[in-house]
């Protein structure tokens, strides 16, 4: 695997109450392949496999990832998605939505 990510969650993409799928959100702690800079933080595309035991979660690209630390589950609005593509984590995306809906 050349991506190790820390700060990890299993993030389920729902649309009206569906599962649409789910992606992998996390901070890069190395990556060999150049695509992101430690620190970075990382969106996955679909999960295709994941193998606890092993700390390894494969994506539909074909990339695998090695998760460090407790991981964490989330889910997320598919109207939010692209809020997690750009970085937010799904605590800050839940942050937003919650304030917003108070104004």
């Amino acid at each position: 695997m050349d991506t190790i990510v820390c700060g990890w969650q299993i993030v389920t993409v729902e649309d009206d109450g569906h599962r649409i799928g789910q992606v992998l959100w996390g901070i890069c702690v190395e990556d060999k392949s150049f695509r992101f800079a430690k620190g970075d933080y990382i969106c996955t595309s679909k999960l295709v496999e994941i193998k606890p035991k092993k700390n390894l979660i494969k994506t539909a690209s074909g990339s695998i990832y090695e998760v460090v630390g407790d991981g964490k589950k989330a889910t997320v609005e598919l109207c939010d998605f692209e809020l997690l593509r750009h970085g937010f984590s799904p605590e800050q995306i839940e942050t937003l939505k919650t304030t917003s809906h108070r104004h």
